[in-house]
């Protein structure tokens, strides 16, 4: 590929997100339109924050989620926006929720060029490439990144696949319509080990998302226990949200007593006011899959005491029951996104760059070098009396080969 001068490429310059920068996140985020945006419908939120939103973004932690936003800045204008957040507990993966840039001129001091002649064009996708390029760099503790876009969605497909993003798995999403829901909610489910999620069952709900994920997807997403806990804190910031939001949240889990484990799980986001859609994320045992129709009739009797909206789910291509079961009660499918991943190898810094001729064997080897004289064991006093030092023997007056001669000649 044909690299640029060095000095007529334009500088774009990374940094993280200002106040003052809102207004031009607002303005990225309309110009892309909703068929761009990154985030899952269920997993992420929209990068257009409310107002109480953008309170909360600025509250120290552990009050609010570690989400961090950067901004590519020319001087004179933010041409793109990156916001990242951890996907774990222990920050081992994190993931892009959503990439917003746009076309610029630049000149050779990075300022926007008022002579176009002189200027140089830097295209969205360069300006999205140095968004995460700095993005893989900064964050050491992220090894695996992962994102989820739309199937149509060209442009941004191109360019995750520039920086090595790779395809995980693709995800449907459905919509169950509420005549639909009225009719599963007539039965009564057959759940009768039907329990609330409390933080003492993130174990049992820790081996149940192994089980339900195939091994690659399984060491990507790289889940603790710790993972399915809640804190005090946390709690609290969530009660304020679905207060403000008007929403609800209720979960619960399928508790097999035989082999102590957790088989099913479900947990179901209400909106209480009616301007939205319900959204449901379930999971089941690869082993139980006649949960399917019990889980869905017992989601579809909790939306009955809420205003009437539609029920939103996702499924996966490595859960193929669960599409088919969707399929046949009347699901439809409202959009089809992928799920791309990469690793991330962090080189060392070596604060005294060496070579392996400028080291020496005792250099290498400091840690196992004596501290003191060592004291002899008693092997090493056993062998020394078995066997002693010969003596040098003593030379006979005879043996002198000037004997007799009085002169020494």
């Amino acid at each position: 590929m044909q690299t640029r001068d060095a000095q007529t490429q334009p500088k774009i310059q990374i940094r993280p997100l200002h106040y003052g920068d809102l207004e031009s996140i607002m303005r990225l985020c309309a110009e892309q339109g909703p068929e761009h945006r990154t985030c899952s419908m269920v997993q992420g939120e929209q990068l257009m924050l409310s107002p109480w939103r953008k309170l909360l973004g600025w509250l120290p932690l552990p009050w609010r989620k570690k989400i961090s936003y950067y901004v590519a800045d020319s001087g004179a204008r933010v041409h793109g926006v990156i916001r990242v957040s951890p996907f774990n507990r222990s920050q081992t993966t994190w993931r892009i929720d959503q990439i917003a840039a746009e076309s610029t001129l630049c000149g050779r001091d990075g300022a926007d060029a008022a002579n176009v002649t002189e200027a140089t064009l830097v295209s969205a996708s360069d300006v999205g490439s140095e968004l995460m390029r700095y993005c893989l760099e900064k964050i050491w503790q992220a090894r695996t990144w992962v994102l989820e876009l739309d199937v149509s969605d060209r442009d941004a497909l191109a360019l995750y696949r520039q920086n090595g993003f790779q395809l995980l798995a693709q995800m449907t999403y459905w919509s169950l319509a509420v005549e639909q829901l009225q009719e599963l909610a007539i039965r009564e489910p057959d759940l009768p080990n039907l329990r609330s999620v409390s933080n003492a069952d993130a174990p049992l709900l820790y081996q149940l998302d192994n089980m339900a994920l195939p091994p690659l997807v399984r060491q990507v997403f790289d889940r603790h226990p710790q993972d399915f806990k809640t804190n005090l804190l946390e709690s609290l910031v969530s009660l304020v949200q679905q207060w403000m939001s008007n929403t609800e949240t209720v979960s619960g889990y399928v508790f097999e007593p035989q082999r102590q484990v957790a088989i099913g799980y479900f947990q179901l986001h209400l909106c209480r006011d009616g301007s939205q859609a319900h959204q449901a994320h379930l999971t089941v045992h690869p082993a139980y899959t006649w949960l399917y129709p019990e889980l869905m009739v017992q989601m579809a009797r909790i939306t009955q005491d809420v205003p009437a909206q539609s029920l939103q789910i996702v499924s996966a291509d490595y859960h193929p029951e669960r599409e088919e079961y969707l399929q046949q009660i009347g699901a439809q499918p409202i959009a089809h996104t992928m799920m791309m991943s990469r690793s991330v190898w962090h080189k060392l810094r070596e604060a005294q760059p060496a070579t392996l001729e400028t080291l020496q064997l005792t250099d290498m080897l400091q840690g196992l070098q004596p501290a003191q004289r060592p004291v002899p064991g008693r092997i090493s006093i056993l062998k020394s009396i078995k066997h002693p030092q010969p003596k040098p023997a003593r030379r006979r007056f005879s043996d002198n080969p000037h004997h007799g001669d009085p002169t020494g000649c």
